[in-house]
């Protein structure tokens, strides 16, 4: 007979939603990266000033980059040890990493100090954590897969609007090393508290009165596969460029978004700044939100969804720049990039199972990534060569029409797996 668990003293029907919202809280504290811009002016300014020469913010700008890269790289090595250890070790060693990335920063004599510390040392903590609450939340909701992941992410996205406003005030009030400490110091309390309950359900357990769809009906997967079985699959291939696209717009509006508001719509620059927190309140809703719409219309059709929204509002600011049209774009685009980050994991569980999943999301992660890298670096070879940011705009659009074709042609549940490589046990062999 299956166990039948308790989470919290509750049944697990219940009690699963207390792991989801610590799986919030957990990717609230990971998303502090998203606070880095918020660092830069006084860190140019500190080390300006104990260096004896002008350190520029393009300097300084360079920690998130490399952090954002050890980040991905991180994710798809974890897989294997989120299996063999369990989420709640692996949240707490990355938790661990992620605190003494801050803690070192605070100690950084030179920007190049930095990339060491914060952004190989922190980026890689970060990439440890982040799998394991989206891998709790698909085990525990094989029913509402999407919801669960989303509001799990909601954390990650919305994180600037919470740490941007404590990092600020803190380095206001005591300076921008001693802000690096404190953070690096919550950051491993609440990390290592968080991670303590998580868990996977037991072997077999599925949510009561729910039972599986049969295979190939809907967004049911029709295999359980490993790592190799589904890098030979097109919808693999189809859901990897479909997220690149996504991070791509996404990440490329976040990296512009405070220069596009003053430097095309007019915006004043403090209202522009007041403005990048309203987008990551898009961003972190939009992760639930698709999520969602993930469950009840399928992947496929969420990712067609969000290319036609990315590309309606490339046009829009790119026809008739503006402060009206600033802010919709710069929402939408916000809100289309958190919405991925919930399309794609759930995706991946979808048409892939459950069963080798942290080791299958990690290599379909690698589109972040790789998304995180184009996306600014495309903003900002466009700014150099037309001086203006107004042109990345028709690219944008552009590549989300590719994107659109690509999820129609491509994004689907796999029609099949050869039977040696699916794993023992799994849905496709009962």
């Amino acid at each position: 007979m299956t166990e039948t668990p308790t989470i919290f003293g509750l049944p697990a029907e219940k009690g699963r939603w207390g792991l989801v919202a610590l799986g919030l809280v957990v990717n609230l504290c990971l998303g502090s990266i998203y606070a880095w811009s918020v660092f830069v002016a006084p860190l140019a300014a500190h080390f300006t000033a104990t260096l004896g020469r002008e350190v520029t913010a393009g300097e300084v700008l360079l920690p998130f980059s490399v952090f954002l890269a050890f980040f991905a790289i991180a994710m798809p090595l974890t897989g294997k040890y989120l299996e063999r250890y369990g989420p709640r070790m692996v949240t707490i060693v990355g938790g661990l990493l992620t605190g003494l990335g801050w803690l070192l920063a605070s100690t950084a004599t030179s920007v190049e100090m930095l990339y060491i510390v914060y952004g190989v040392i922190g980026g890689l903590g970060v990439g440890i954590a982040y799998g394991a609450p989206v891998a709790v939340a698909t085990r525990w909701f094989p029913d509402r897969r999407g919801l669960a992941v989303g509001l799990a992410l909601l954390g990650f996205g919305f994180s600037a609007f919470v740490t941007a406003n404590a990092a600020g005030a803190l380095i206001a009030a005591y300076g921008v090393m001693a802000t690096f400490r404190i953070f690096g110091i919550a950051l491993i309390a609440l990390l290592v508290l968080s991670a303590l309950p998580l868990r996977f359900p037991p072997a077999g357990w599925r949510p009561a009165g729910w039972t599986p769809p049969a295979p190939g009906v809907g967004t049911a997967p029709v295999c359980e596969c490993d790592r190799r079985a589904m890098l030979r699959t097109g919808t693999f291939y189809g859901l990897f460029a479909c997220y690149f696209i996504g991070c791509l717009a996404g990440l490329a509006a976040i990296s512009i978004a405070k220069p596009v508001g003053t430097e095309l719509a007019g915006v004043d620059a403090g209202l522009a700044t007041l403005l990048v927190g309203f987008f990551a309140v898009f961003n972190g809703l939009g992760r639930p939100a698709f999520g969602n719409l993930t469950d009840r219309i399928s992947p496929q059709k969420t990712a067609m969804l969000t290319f036609a929204l990315i590309a309606a509002a490339s046009l829009l600011i790119w026809l008739v720049p503006g402060v009206p049209s600033y802010i919709v774009a710069f929402a939408v685009l916000w809100g289309c990039l958190g919405g991925w980050l919930a399309i794609a994991p759930t995706a991946t569980a979808s048409y892939f199972g459950t069963c080798d999943y942290p080791r299958c999301y990690g290599v379909v992660f690698l589109a972040y990534g790789a998304g995180a890298i184009a996306g600014p670096q495309l903003a900002g070879f466009v700014r150099t060569a037309t001086g203006t940011y107004l042109g990345v705009f028709p690219l944008v659009a552009a590549l989300a029409a590719a994107g659109f074709a690509v999820a129609w042609l491509l994004m689907r549940p796999p029609a099949s797996v050869p039977a040696s490589a699916r794993v023992p046990g799994s849905v496709a062999e009962e």
